[in-house]
């Protein structure tokens, strides 16, 4: 019997496979993925040595269900009842309510909200366990996504929330980036030379934020001199309202994943 079975092959099923493999939480040969698509299968078979590949769910100590919001039912609908010990849920926007109706009686179920960073072991993910799942169940969850980043306890209805702030969140990083590669170039830099002075800057200024132990307000104050070049700058997103902006995207975000949520 398989350690975990993760019932998705996509981009964040096999992040997921990756990560518990390189951090040592399981090896590939302890592990199961369920996967339609006979290319996918074939990509996975030939990334991870050991890794059983499968067209359909076997029983299994624990399942991960990673699947796309419209294949949720019907994935829960083929696992068997009592077919494993719980279910970890990294589906978009499928509440645990929905969950347990499509499971067997009395799934322990937690619910995740991780982000795509998982590709590189960077995730931000949050989690919320159902009614039946265990403080052990959700310990057991946090060390499968631990493996792929860090991870938040939240109850479930703080879930959208975690989904405008940081499941939408890198869209956001990435929209910045865009914009600063561009301010570059019309300010004479070459493209690549603008791409590059961006990204090590964001990469820098998180680093800052992680590893220096001051808040975002002290960091930004610290490199910030009366008059200079910095609080000219801030001056203008200031005038622009690009903080307010930040968090009614957040807002946004949230409530659609509410919407969405409700819709299924």
């Amino acid at each position: 019997m398989p350690r975990l079975l993760v019932v998705g092959g996509g981009r964040m099923g096999a992040a997921l496979v990756g990560g518990l493999v390189r951090s040592g939480w399981a090896r590939a040969d302890e592990c199961a993925v369920v996967e339609r698509r006979a290319e996918v299968r074939d990509l996975l078979s030939t990334r991870f040595d050991g890794l059983r590949v499968l067209e359909q769910p076997v029983p299994a100590e624990s399942v991960v269900l990673a699947v796309k919001p419209s294949d949720a039912e019907s994935a829960c609908s083929a696992l068997a009842p009592d077919s494993s010990e719980r279910v970890l849920s990294v589906v978009a926007g499928v509440t645990i309510a929905m969950l347990g109706g499509w499971l067997w009686p009395g799934a322990p179920i937690v619910r995740a909200m991780p982000n795509t960073p998982a590709l590189l072991g960077t995730s931000a993910s949050a989690i919320a366990g159902g009614p039946t799942a265990t403080d052990e169940d959700l310990v057991w969850a946090e060390s499968v996504l631990s493996s792929i980043g860090v991870v938040v306890r939240l109850p479930e209805h703080l879930l959208d929330a975690a989904t405008g702030l940081s499941g939408s969140g890198p869209a956001y990083v990435f929209l910045v980036a865009e914009a600063l590669v561009e301010a570059g170039v019309l300010e004479g830099l070459d493209r690549e030379v603008s791409r590059v002075l961006t990204v090590q800057t964001i990469l820098g200024a998180a680093r800052m934020l992680t590893e220096s132990g001051e808040s975002a307000e002290a960091l930004r104050a610290a490199v910030t001199s009366p008059g200079g070049t910095t609080a000219a700058a801030l001056r203008v997103l200031e005038s622009r309202a690009v903080r307010a902006a930040f968090i009614d995207a957040v807002s946004a975000s949230a409530a659609r994943s509410r919407t969405l949520g409700a819709a299924h």
